[in-house]
């Protein structure tokens, strides 16, 4: 299952198809990046969707089969729930190895604190959860134990599963039950000491641990309430958008504050801070539009995002979609405002060089004045995600290019290729520094050492 961050990333250029004719060095340097996300200790699993309780579902069978294989769909009707309810939560992005089995698990996941593997989640009866019952599986997603007790490592998102419904729970293990049984025996973990000591999960339970279903707001809205129960249930969006801490876990006071996501080396922006990068000034359609599509006039996802839009988000109903942006909307602006004032001062070289490589590489796609061409082409001036405070995901960007995910609704994207065999550090420096810069943008300069250091980021 998969971690949904959302990577506000504009900076998006010419896929081969799509670049402007005399551009062939253009399209020898675009390549599709396949990129699975290496996920922190307690940034993994899915999120699911169904019914706020104790509000009528918002998903029938009907428009769940949408998502169905084509032909006759002769399966359950819980099935068939169950199905959408796990390509939402992109369960097989995690329980499925390169190359692997469906559901068979075995995917490494980095961690700061060691090597996670995912378990087998087939209906596999020796190695599987095959001789799980329902209550089972509805009493692991509560409580994050499994059947025999052991306490569930929060890569997993716990904290926030504890949330789901029983009547979701039922229905994706419904699905599960469904799959071919894969007979694939799980892989040992391989954390340091003392990490994997099981018993001191009981510690970090205790601070970032509270059991129990999502509550509906009752004086909101039945699409604010659907919204908050995918956002911070199922969706577990603060996983990524919240700050993880040494112990592996996120302070409530900073939700949705945004944050580096440990080893995968992607800044998740801020959905509260206008100041760097919040959804303040974002319409509804906007953030529809990103998260079914991957892309819209505000930008492209990418990175982490890029996998979950791909696999999950696009599948999702217009009525799911729309609930989560309501939400999002109205998260607290904790910092009001977009950034204001002369922009930073940068040495005259610098910017000349970025500059220069700009006009030169760049300005093709983004426009001379980082106007873009929507949709493909995102603007850069005055974008947030360009001036946030970090600028990690520029710079790879800039390092690493890549494609938005080809959606149902973006079956073509366009992408941008690498230049981190074109640009030494001080060159990729300048022209990331020149972007946040330029035009009126207020992001900081950035140094040729924090280029270097990104180089080294896992691409997968």
């Amino acid at each position: 299952m998969k971690t949904l961050s959302f990577s506000f990333v504009s900076i998006s250029s010419a896929s081969p198809r799509s670049i402007p004719a005399g551009s062939a060095n253009c399209m020898r340097r675009a390549a599709r990046l396949t990129r699975r996300a290496a996920l922190s200790l307690v940034a993994g699993a899915s999120f699911a969707l169904a019914a706020v309780a104790p509000c009528p579902p918002f998903v029938s069978a009907a428009r769940a089969a949408e998502t169905a294989p084509a032909g006759t769909d002769t399966r359950s009707e819980v099935v068939v729930r169950g199905e959408y309810l796990a390509r939402a939560g992109d369960c097989v992005a995690c329980h499925t190895a390169p190359r692997g089995k469906t559901f068979g698990g075995g995917l490494a996941m980095e961690t700061p604190f060691g090597t996670l593997y995912t378990p087998n989640i087939s209906p596999d009866n020796e190695y599987g959860i095959g001789k799980w019952t329902a209550d089972d599986f509805f009493k692991m997603m509560r409580t994050g134990k499994s059947p025999d007790g052991k306490l569930i490592y929060p890569a997993m998102p716990i904290a926030q599963y504890t949330k789901v419904t029983r009547e979701d729970s039922d229905a994706i293990f419904a699905y599960l039950k469904s799959m071919p049984p894969v007979h694939q025996p799980n892989r040992k973990h391989e954390l340091r000491f003392p990490f994997n000591q099981r018993e001191l999960l009981i510690g970090w339970r205790s601070l970032y641990f509270r059991e129990g279903e999502f509550q509906p707001n009752p004086s909101r809205s039945v699409e604010w309430n659907r919204g908050a129960y995918l956002v911070e249930g199922l969706g577990h969006c603060t996983m990524c958008h919240t700050k993880i801490n040494l112990l592996g876990g996120s302070s409530k006071s900073e939700q949705f504050a945004g944050g580096l996501i440990p080893v995968q080396n992607w800044y998740a922006p801020s959905l509260t801070s206008d100041k760097d990068g919040g959804l303040g000034d974002w319409s509804i359609k906007d953030i529809v539009d990103l998260l079914q599509a991957g892309i819209s006039d505000r930008g492209a996802v990418y990175g982490p995002m890029a996998e979950v839009t791909y696999h999950s988000l696009q599948y999702m109903t217009d009525d799911d979609a729309k609930a989560m942006a309501v939400y999002l909307k109205t998260l607290p602006d904790n910092d009001p405002g977009r950034k204001t004032g002369p922009s930073a001062t940068v040495k005259p070289a610098v910017f000349e060089t970025g500059q220069r490589i700009y006009t030169d590489k760049c300005a093709m796609c983004h426009g001379e004045h980082g106007e873009g061409k929507l949709q493909h082409y995102p603007p850069l001036a005055r974008n947030q995600s360009i001036e946030m405070d970090s600028a990690v995901n520029p710079i790879r960007i800039v390092l690493n290019g890549g494609f938005p995910p080809g959606t149902r609704r973006n079956p073509e994207p366009y992408g941008m290729p690498p230049f981190a065999q074109e640009l030494n550090d001080a060159d990729a420096a300048a022209v990331v520094t020149y972007i946040r810069t330029a035009w009126g943008n207020h992001g900081l300069p950035v140094t040729a050492k924090q280029v270097n250091e990104l180089r080294k980021a896992p691409l997968r």
